[in-house]
């Protein structure tokens, strides 16, 4: 046997879960009855697999010279033990700071340039993304306020917990940074009596949501835009912010511009709630092992993610006051694998769905890629190697007697007991 096939086995061996490869010439390594066989085209994904370079795995698989027969959370389940050491690196080292620094200005150069990576994901087909999104289609962490919840009934939790910690009141202007398709915006409308605006850069989603809008009668009260966080005026005054799994499309250069224009839009005394994915290391932006690489170039196009502790100092540094903040990590990998196996339940579905689309990508890449992409990040949640923070945080307005406390310079309570259902 050669030293790449002793690897090889000495890998399968020591997984938790049953898994045999199958060689480019036909020769099968592992048990003869696996959870998940890998059947290997070429000798050089072998190498990338005894290497533990996960997301150069993945990409051999979405480029169709590796084969996957079995599930995705046997899969997972594997790679997890295949990594050589921890994907959540730390390089503090001034030219990795710089380097990354001007890609990320590079990335989000220009509202244009944002505008086509956003499409690039979103607009894949509004029809794939129904076959496993919940009703509402809301794509974000959903919130299991209790543990028997479905996932559209977490999703709606969800929804309410936000506008619960916002304190939404009727009649007050409320903004949707990067609206999706119009769950938050709607749902605050409808149960809040708020005056709302969203705003995307996907064609897809702003003409969905201005469909719903007419249909249920908001025309005049709730608006959705297509238009850059970038591009807003100061005039409106918004009373209350929200950004949902947004600002992860921003990038690392340009978070200062992002939380300064937050605090422009906002009304003194007003609140602001940013929701989004955060990395697991302080230093980072991507997981290693080749798997950032691989959400950058087949799913996310110019994502970027902060450590949240830098998060809450370029929020701070704009002039926005943090009051509180809730890691939701297992709630993430837990709407990850719904939205997986979900689709997982209806592949044969998806492809033609997909192959419908008039859209240059291959479908089956597609289909593949995002196989791997939600089943891969709801692992990574569960790990620890990504997190999830919904970020609450003010715009004082320097006034002592403001709030229920002296000193409080904002409606916030300084008392999270309002933020739950009684």
């Amino acid at each position: 046997m050669e030293p790449l096939e002793r690897k090889i086995s000495a890998q399968l061996e020591s997984l938790p879960v049953s898994v045999a490869v199958t060689l480019p010439g036909g020769r099968r390594l592992g048990p003869s009855q696996p959870a998940v066989t890998l059947a290997f085209h070429d000798w050089s994904g072998l190498a990338v697999m005894a290497a533990g370079q996960i997301g150069r795995m993945a990409e051999e698989i979405v480029e169709g010279r590796v084969e996957v027969h079995g599930r995705m959370r046997d899969l997972m389940a594997a790679a997890a033990h295949l990594l050589p050491g921890s994907p959540v690196g730390s390089d503090t080292g001034w030219w990795t700071g710089l380097l990354r620094h001007a890609r990320s200005l590079a990335a989000h150069a220009t509202p244009q340039k944002d505008a086509e990576q956003i499409q690039f994901h979103y607009d894949v087909s509004d029809d794939f993304y129904q076959l496993w999104l919940d009703p509402r289609r809301v794509y974000s962490c959903a919130y299991y306020r209790d543990t028997g919840m479905s996932l559209a009934q977490a999703q709606e939790a969800k929804l309410d917990h936000i506008c619960r910690k916002l304190m939404l009141r009727q009649g007050e202007r409320f903004l949707d940074i990067g609206a999706g398709w119009g769950g938050l915006l709607l749902w605050a409308a409808e149960h809040y009596g708020v005056d709302a605006t969203g705003i995307t850069l996907s064609r897809n989603q702003h003409a969905h949501v201005n469909r719903l809008i007419e249909e249920k009668g908001l025309k005049g009260r709730v608006r959705m835009e297509l238009r850059d966080y970038r591009e807003l005026d100061d005039s409106h005054g918004f009373d209350k912010i929200a950004s949902v799994g947004m600002f992860e499309h921003v990038g690392r250069a340009n978070m200062p511009l992002y939380f300064t224009q937050i605090r422009r839009l906002l009304r003194a005394g007003g609140l602001v709630l940013n929701h989004g994915i955060t990395a697991g290391g302080v230093s980072t932006s991507q997981l290693g092992a080749g798997m950032g690489d691989f959400i950058g170039k087949y799913i996310f196009p110019g994502g970027e993610l902060l450590h949240v502790s830098h998060v809450v100092r370029d929020l701070s540094e704009a002039g926005l006051e943090m009051l509180d903040t809730e890691n939701l990590r297992p709630h993430y990998a837990r709407t990850l694998w719904a939205w997986s196996d979900a689709l997982e339940d209806r592949l044969d579905e998806a492809q033609r769905v997909l192959e419908s689309t008039a859209n240059a990508r291959d479908a089956g890449q597609v289909l593949r890629a995002y196989r791997l992409y939600l089943s891969g990040c709801a692992m990574s949640f569960e790990q620890g190697w990504i997190s999830l923070h919904q970020v609450l945080a003010a715009r004082p307005d320097g006034r002592l007697e403001t709030g229920p406390l002296t000193g409080a310079q904002s409606s916030y309570p300084f008392n999270r007991g309002y933020m739950y259902p009684r």
